[in-house]
């Protein structure tokens, strides 16, 4: 029902009309009278009605008046204006107020009626039109943020958009010309689900107080923020390093970030490959940092990288993990100090892998060749030196057992001679091998280093040191003398003292007490 208000100075006029129009059937009702503009005024302000039936000539504030203030405080109002017959200087005051509708007094119902059924109408389609004008500002907004997203994916990525484009997508999205911005690129740790990159793009919205633009482009998700107006960055940076630490909190997941220089927002193609080339320089950094353009600039010095596969195959061969993991440790520290290109320095780590595969248990050569697919596709150098630690440990492992089954007849009686003779102070790798077992005594050292992994000399004195705190345990009131001359050292207890130490870590005095 639409609420109608009628306006006329006369009682007469104003009951009549009241009791004779049927309200109901007109669509409308009728929601109260006044009799004067200025009380009409006041009866608009308390009843808000939607056509408004009032006679011209009034005391206090006549009808013309009336439609003149409440056109201008209520434009959706509708008025049917009455006057009495020649007063047609009133209906062309009326019409330029917009009041369509002048009836001649006295009038009847069915005018009343008619003129109120054409203001329905009127009401009605105006009512549609606004129906359907929200309706599409609201299906507006709804896309506005994909086509939003489009726009950024398409402009940093295609060649073919240009200033123009950029200054009409600006004009749809209301944004500002005169600044400059920067991108922020996050990548995600793999393996991640397509809605960890949402979460992400949430989190950064409410830690930065909704950047100007955002999208995904394939596992990557890309933001513009406006660059601050003292171009301080240290505050970015922490909000960035927090952006990381949630999403790591809540879905335990890296995210690596990389921060463009601040540049116009014309130059945002120029400024993702930018972003492109700090995720890239990642491949030299753990996953989860954050990477700008400054940390990029060191130049690539390929001559800088001696490369020696033979120092982490030797350790692996002969089964040493510790020596291996230093080894290894020593290739990645030579690879991330010489800061090649990405391409050369996989090279190398392929290089490095296929020597490590050539040591490996026979019947596993096939499954470590096929690791290489997963290997080539790592994008950091600390997951290769995870990947390769793997695989060293693995086949150094294998090796080692190997080495423990296979000491051969010889060095075996050469340990044997070790432990028989530990009280010579002769005891010599020349004169077991010339002496006791008739050989070449550096064939017999280099047969004993690679079957044991320990030189002769360094295997004779930590036998002597493990046999001598073994004496200890087992007499704690022996004297030092006693034991250096029982363990092959002769009338020299001192030098005893100092080998003691270097293997034990304490003096044998010292190892007394700590037993006591």
């Amino acid at each position: 029902m639409y609420k109608v208000l009628l306006v006329d100075d006369e009682r007469l006029i104003l009951d009549g009309i009241s009791r004779i129009v049927d309200w109901a059937s007109a669509g409308t009702a009728l929601a109260g009278t006044a009799r004067n503009g200025a009380e009409a005024l006041e009866r608009i302000a308390e009843l808000a009605p939607d056509i408004v039936i009032t006679d011209v000539k009034m005391p206090v504030m006549d009808g013309l008046q009336l439609v003149e203030k409440a056109s201008e405080a209520y434009p959706r109002i509708r008025f049917v204006v009455l006057s009495g017959f020649g007063e047609f200087e009133y209906a062309s005051r009326a019409m330029q107020f917009g009041v369509k509708h002048y009836l001649l007094k006295p009038t009847n119902e069915h005018k009343i009626v008619g003129a109120l059924a054409e203001l329905i109408a009127e009401l009605g389609q105006e009512e549609r039109r606004e129906a359907f004008l929200q309706q599409m500002k609201t299906e507006m907004d709804a896309v506005m943020p994909h086509v939003k997203e489009q726009f950024l994916k398409e402009f940093v990525t295609n060649k073919t958009f240009g200033i123009r484009d950029w200054e009409r997508y600006r004009q749809l999205f209301k944004l500002d010309y005169d600044y400059r911005v920067r991108l922020i690129l996050f990548q995600l740790q793999a393996p991640f689900e397509f809605e960890h990159l949402f979460a992400i793009r949430n989190i950064a919205d409410d830690v930065l107080a909704q950047p100007l633009l955002s999208t995904t482009i394939g596992d990557h998700v890309l933001l513009v923020i406006r660059e601050d107006e003292d171009g301080e960055s240290e505050g970015l940076q922490r909000k960035l390093e927090r952006i990381r630490d949630i999403f790591q909190d809540y879905y335990k997941l890296k995210a690596t970030v990389a921060l463009s220089e601040p540049d116009h927002i014309t130059n945002a193609r120029g400024l993702y490959k930018e972003t492109l080339s700090c995720l890239q320089y990642g491949f030299y950094v753990e996953e989860g940092s954050l990477i700008t353009r400054r940390d990029t600039l060191l130049p690539s010095r390929d001559d800088s990288f001696a490369f020696d596969e033979e120092r982490l195959c030797m350790a692996v061969r002969s089964g040493h993990l510790e020596e291996a993991e230093a080894a290894l440790d020593e290739f990645i520290g030579g690879l991330k100090e010489a800061h090649l290109d990405i391409g050369v320095a996989k090279s190398y780590v392929l290089q490095q892998f296929v020597a490590l595969i050539r040591l490996c248990e026979p019947g596993r050569m096939g499954d470590y060749y096929r690791r290489i697919p997963a290997l080539v596709e790592l994008t950091t150098l600390h997951a290769i030196q995870s990947f390769l630690e793997e695989a060293a440990k693995e086949i150094a492992r294998w090796n080692y057992e190997q080495n423990v089954n296979k000491h051969g007849a010889i060095v075996r009686k050469v340990i044997a001679i070790v432990e028989a003779q530990l009280g010579n102070p002769e005891l010599s790798l020349n004169r077991v091998a010339q002496e006791m077992l008739y050989m070449n005594a550096d064939y017999l050292g280099k047969l004993f280093k690679k079957e044991t992994g320990e030189k002769f000399s360094a295997f004779v004195t930590q036998s002597r040191i493990k046999q001598a705190m073994a004496d200890i345990a087992a007499e704690p009131d022996v004297k030092i003398f006693e034991l250096a001359e029982r363990l092959g050292f002769g009338d020299n207890p001192q030098y005893f003292s100092q080998i003691f130490k270097k293997y034990a870590g304490c003096t044998p005095s010292e190892y007394i007490r700590s037993l006591g």
